[in-house]
Parts: C-alpha cells; structure tokens; sequence
C-alpha cells in the first residue's frame, strides 16, 4: 500500500498547488477584452524574460498587442488619443542613447527612416487602420511602426513613425513618457490629430527593447524586477494597460496582469 504519512501529503500538496499555479498562469497568460456598448478593447502581450532578480532591475522587453471593434460591424469611433500604461516596477532608461529628431525623418518611407535615425531605434511594430473616404467604401490600410527614442523640449519621448506603400501614407506620432503614481506609474501618451477624421485605428501590435552601450557600460532602454516575496517563486503584477480618449470625448480603457518568475 502507498504511504499516507506526513512527507507523502506533503508531497501531494506541493503538486496540487504546482498544478493549480499552473492553469493560474495559463489563465493570466491570455488578453483581456472590456466591452462599451457596441464597443470592444482587447490587450494582450508579454514580458521576455519572465525570470527576472528581486531587489534589482534587469533588461526586459514588453510586447503589446491591441485591438478596437465593434461587435455590430459598425465603423470605427475616432481616437484622438491613445494612452500605453506599463507597470510601476519598471525603469526606462535613455541614458547615452542617441536622439532622433522629428525633422530627420518627417515624410519619408520605413527604409529611408531606419537609415536616418537607425542608432535610436527602440521598437518596432505595425498598425491596421480603417479608411473612410467621402463618397467610398471603407478600406484597410496596413501601416508599419519604427519607435525612435527622442527628446520634446525637458521630456523623453518615443517617435512612432508610420509608413503604409499602398495608399502612400507617412506620419510621425510622438508619445511623451509621463510618470504617475497607481498601478501603472509609466505611460506613453500620444494625440492624434495628424491621422486626421478619416483614418480609425483597428489593431496595433508593438515591441519597445533595446540593448546599447554607452561609455564601456551596457544599458537597456527597458529594465524590470520582480519584487516578490522570498518564499515565493512566482507572482502577478499589473502588466499593461490602454486607454483610448475618443473623439467624443468617451474614455475606453482596458488592463492586463502577468507573471513573473524571482531569480
């Protein structure tokens, strides 16, 4: 017969919670959606990697994806600005990352870009807009990003620049990095007026890392923790959060939570 003493409960216990912290992950793992009326927010995204040191910051990258619908097949509501919430225990870092100026790569392609201002590239990702014309049908656009690091008078600042080929259409967005206290005490915040009444945002998806050097020292332009207690191996922490400000005036906003692993 098997043992039932202390240690073999003790071991069963240890793999029910190994199992349910599991499917507890998997769940946190998955995006959130929040519906307004006919209106949807989706977020989702990760943190790389999720073994990260307690009591001190180390390179990390953040990976959004984020979407806005209806759930009646309705056009799009206009944004006219977009907020990207990420978490307290975070740290951006621009010290001795070079700069890229608005005019070095205002009204030019992807390419052209990526060779003005290559030294203060931060991230990368892609945008599907919605196209309402007067007189036409709407249309889809597929828009590329390149996220550049760069200063707007005393702040620090990500250039979003934005390139579709077919229909040509190049903008540059600035997001200001803003501090504020709560959950999510670092937010990228961008208006946007120059995509004009007749572009809607449907989709993003984002990756903001970047590894350099600086004065025989390395930097990482993103780096976290994972704060946890130590008789823990694994917690939650509020992860990311958009916030779309409609044109109306209407707030929409959604957040997720993620897991991270002490080291």
């Amino acid at each position: 017969m098997p043992e039932s003493g202390p240690g073999s409960r003790l071991v069963a216990l240890s793999a029910l919670t190994s199992v349910v912290l599991g499917l507890f992950l998997v769940g946190f793992a998955q995006g959130e959606r929040t519906q307004y009326g006919s209106l949807i927010v989706s977020l989702d995204g990760q943190l790389s990697p999720l073994a990260l040191p307690r009591e001190r910051l180390a390179p990390v990258a953040v990976q959004l994806d984020g979407s806005l619908k209806t759930d009646d097949g309705s056009l799009l509501p206009q944004v006219a600005r977009v907020e990207l919430g990420l978490p307290r225990q975070g740290a951006l870092s621009t010290h001795g990352l070079p700069a890229c100026p608005h005019r070095r790569i205002r009204v030019t392609d992807s390419a052209a870009a990526l060779r003005a201002c290559h030294t203060a590239l931060v991230g990368h990702g892609q945008v599907n807009m919605t196209v309402q014309l007067p007189n036409q049908d709407p249309f889809d656009v597929h828009v590329r990003l390149l996220a550049f690091n760069t200063r707007i008078g005393k702040s620090r600042a990500v250039l979003l620049h934005a390139f579709a080929p077919k229909p040509p259409f190049s903008v540059v967005l600035p997001f200001l990095v803003r501090h504020r206290p709560g959950r999510f005490g670092m937010a990228l915040v961008a208006d946007l007026p120059a995509l004009g009444y007749w572009a809607r945002v449907a989709k993003f998806e984002m990756t903001l890392s970047r590894r350099y050097s600086h004065q025989g020292r390395r930097h990482s332009y993103l780096s976290a923790s994972c704060p946890i207690p130590k008789r823990f191996t694994a917690g939650f922490f509020s992860f990311a959060q958009v916030v779309y400000t409609l044109a109306d005036g209407r707030q929409l906003s959604t957040s997720i939570a993620r897991s991270c692993r002490a080291r």
